[in-house]
């Protein structure tokens, strides 16, 4: 019972974060022009290549997020060792690695301690989502062996 009341929530919540980060994405050149003015002028400044960094992480965001919940879709099914959950995490592995190279570029624009959190969160989140793939992948690969045996 409890297992599933997380799972249900988890499924909220990714799909509460994916809408929401449209809506982020969408607003993004205002929202950023007033961090800009009331935040932080360098922001204002480097306008452009900030909205080029926000804009293409932001993308990446919702990538992993959309990937998330199709993995998630699995998990309900009851069926998580799939093809498409070892492709999924890849391609988070990937994006995650974008978005550090991204906050990377972005630290040498405006440093901050918080850039360099993200590029070293986002490049662990980028080498374990490698590394849990080849995992699904063999777990795919022994459940392929299991479903053709007798």
């Amino acid at each position: 019972m409890r297992k599933s009341r997380f799972v249900s929530f988890t499924k909220f919540f990714l799909d509460l974060m994916f809408f929401s980060g449209i809506l982020v994405e969408v607003t993004l050149p205002y929202t950023l022009k007033l961090a800009g003015r009331y935040y932080s002028t360098e922001i204002g400044r480097q306008y452009i290549p900030m909205l080029v960094i926000f804009g293409i992480s932001g993308i990446c965001g919702l990538i992993i997020v959309f990937r998330l919940r199709r993995m998630m879709r699995t998990v309900l099914e009851r069926n998580c060792f799939v093809s498409d959950n070892t492709r999924s995490l890849k391609v988070m592995g990937r994006v995650s690695l974008v978005i550090a190279v991204l906050f990377l570029v972005k630290s040498v624009l405006i440093p901050t301690p918080a850039s360099f959190v993200i590029v070293l969160t986002f490049f662990i989140a980028g080498m374990f989502s490698h590394v849990l793939s080849l995992v699904f992948e063999e777990a795919v690969r022994f459940k392929e062996e299991n479903d053709l045996t007798i």
